[in-house]
């Protein structure tokens, strides 16, 4: 799963290449998390935009965004047949540009150790996502979005057992086409990066707090070895 991701300045050259008609501010961001406003690239009536959007899936048919579940990932496996993403993937995909995005880790001792990942040629990342307009009674409506996981590579694996989709070069364009790209083959996009594509470091347990928004959250620590299992068994990697 992907909860927790940075956005810093180096996100304006994505941006910039992706060709919106408009422009928005790129305040450096450090933990952005479910819920809160994230920018997002899509094509709409042929318009390629810049959009402030929630981080926080609600399908266009939900009458009480309140009664509904938070989406916040969607999982590539099952993008076509889930009703709350069906519709997203054939008229409502996206980008969210990221510089990195975090992971936990299940130690052997029971604790989380958070980590930062990043593309391994310091690029930004194009997360891939889908987005849906919720119209409310009043005629309000909100923009939301929802990240879209597959399972992870070998890589990635001793940290978690899923990753973001992270596309490039052509992917990208053919990801935001939602006229000329069908469904079909925009799902057919939605595969984990090859091993070495990516890398990691642990950091702070202060980003497990949304409230800390800074650069320091991706600087890198050391982190202690666990202590052996007393009944001597081998610790085993499970879900955040």
């Amino acid at each position: 799963m992907c909860g927790r991701y940075v956005a810093e300045k180096a996100i304006e050259g994505m941006i910039a290449q992706l060709q919106a008609l408009n422009a928005v501010d790129v305040a450096p961001r450090y933990n952005v998390a479910p819920t809160q406003p994230v920018l997002a690239v899509w094509e709409e009536a042929g318009r390629r935009e810049v959009r402030f959007a929630r981080w926080g899936l609600v399908p266009r048919w939900v009458k009480d965004p309140r009664q509904f579940s938070l989406l916040v990932n969607a999982r590539a496996e099952t993008l076509a047949e889930k009703p709350a993403f069906r519709d997203a993937l054939k008229h409502g995909r996206c980008i969210l540009p990221a510089t990195g995005y975090y992971e936990w880790q299940l130690r052997a001792d029971k604790k989380k150790q958070p980590y930062y990942i990043t593309l391994a040629s310091d690029e930004p990342m194009a997360l891939a996502g889908l987005y849906a307009t919720w119209s409310g009674p009043q005629g309000e409506e909100v923009d939301t979005v929802a990240t879209i996981t597959v399972p992870a590579n070998d890589q990635l694996s001793v940290i978690h057992d899923r990753m973001p989709v992270i596309l490039r070069g052509a992917e990208i364009e053919q990801w935001l086409d939602v006229r000329g790209v069908r469904a079909r083959e925009a799902h057919q996009l939605a595969l984990p990066l090859e091993d070495g594509a990516l890398k990691f470091h642990p950091v702070s347990t202060r980003v497990n707090t949304a409230e800390f928004d800074d650069e320091r959250l991706i600087e890198p620590v050391t982190v202690e070895k666990p202590e052996p299992p007393k009944d001597g068994g081998g610790g085993q990697l499970s879900l955040f």
